[in-house]
């Protein structure tokens, strides 16, 4: 099974308002930046989305390293009593189950392992996993 590893971050600004997400994918000496963004969203959907379209890109099932700042993404996948899968269980609505069940399902197809960093703490490919979500967000911020 290939190793990846992979760095995301969201940006939004204002939070709700104009989002961007980024994500560096690295395997051995080979590297892939990604971004985009949308119009109106929030920080956690492009941190989310980050880690989404970067799990999307990889071609086949591998063993993957996701480090980002997001301690809200990471609690909610790796957390099995995480408040959005216990609403869930109730029959209640949650906050960004759309793009949380986005995420599981791709993580069940891949080994993933979940790394936080601390954001803007100049951890070299946090750095620019930022600077990608900043340029995602760019097209929309008027």
């Amino acid at each position: 099974m290939n190793t990846v590893e992979i760095y995301t971050d969201g940006a939004c600004h204002p939070n709700p308002g104009p989002g961007g997400w980024g994500a560096l994918l690295r395997y051995g000496d080979k590297e892939k930046e990604l971004s985009g963004g949308e119009v109106y969203t929030t920080n956690n959907r492009m941190e989310l989305m980050g880690a989404i379209r970067a799990l999307e890109a990889l071609k086949r099932p591998c063993a993957v390293t996701i480090c980002n700042d997001s301690k809200y993404v990471i609690t909610c996948i790796t957390n099995p009593r995480a408040l959005w899968r216990r609403r869930l269980a109730k029959g209640k609505p949650a906050i960004n189950v759309d793009l949380l069940q986005r995420l599981q399902t791709l993580c069940a197809v891949h080994a993933v392992k979940w790394q936080w960093v601390r954001g803007h703490n100049g951890h070299p490919e946090n750095e620019r996993a930022d600077r990608l979500a900043a340029r995602g967000m760019q097209p929309f911020i008027k």
